[in-house]
């Protein structure tokens, strides 16, 4: 027998780089959290909106977020005496980043109900004038997701506030292998452009809203409708994150 049929080529064993590996080479990593504390990190994370009603449920970030031993951040709808609570965490005062690529990997919610997100927002979406999105940013939602649609992540970008002026744009991108374990979103946001990933593969750019000002990062969930009726659901309901991560140019 030849030699060289016994000898396999090191080509069929090389790795194929996705879109987000060539990019990393290119970028560094600033900040992150791995969730491996079991605590929340005061130092990057705060509660958001506690006490707030946001459409079904109450936000209570207390009774919510929760941290295990496999190092994940978990964030949960609940329900208790009648009442459903949601919980979001918020880099808002610890991180206010401009620009680069933010990554999380996280496993989606199971139920009918909730919908769940990794985004970046704006303190100052909602100022005048309107489309000065240069100036007063934008709602960049990284992903959401829920399980009205199973096999869609959602994609967007939210403009002018939340009131008479409100504008959006986005795509619904399938995954069918979406509730099967883990998954990477990400997005490069530059002075020009934004850039979206899932599972390092490029997924959808735009120029659509571009914010040119600082803006945080929110770990969500939510009971609003948008996911399907409330009552449907299966309580508690969470999605698990394994960790959040952010570049800048090298």
């Amino acid at each position: 027998m030849c030699l060289l049929m016994c000898i396999p080529s090191v080509h069929l064993f090389a790795q194929t780089k996705t879109d987000v590996d060539r990019l990393l080479e290119k970028y560094k990593l600033v900040w992150q959290d791995e969730f491996d504390k079991g605590q929340i990190d005061t130092a990057k994370w705060s509660y958001r909106g506690d006490g707030t009603k946001r459409n079904f449920a109450f936000v209570d970030g207390e009774k919510t977020v929760s941290f295990d031993d496999k190092g994940h951040a978990v964030i949960k709808v609940v329900q208790e005496n009648g009442k459903y609570y949601v919980g979001q965490l918020s880099t808002d005062g610890h991180y206010n980043p401009k620009y680069g690529y933010y990554e999380c990997r996280a496993k989606m919610n199971k139920g009918i109900g909730p919908h769940v997100a990794f985004w970046l927002q704006s303190p100052t979406i909602s100022k005048s004038p309107i489309n000065n999105t240069r100036e007063n940013g934008a709602e960049i939602d990284i992903f959401e997701y829920h399980r009205k649609e199973p096999q869609i992540v959602w994609q967007t970008i939210h403009i002018n506030g939340y009131g008479k002026d409100h504008q959006q744009n986005g795509r619904k991108i399938p995954l069918p292998a979406i509730d099967t374990g883990f998954h990477t979103f990400g997005l490069l946001w530059t002075k020009d452009s934004y850039c979206f990933y899932i599972d390092g593969k490029k997924t959808w750019e735009t120029s659509y809203g571009i914010s040119n000002r600082s803006q945080f990062i929110i770990l969500s969930t939510e009971l609003t409708g948008f996911g399907g009726e409330p009552s449907l659901g299966n309580y508690p309901d969470s999605v698990v994150f394994d960790y959040v991560r952010v570049y800048q140019p090298r």
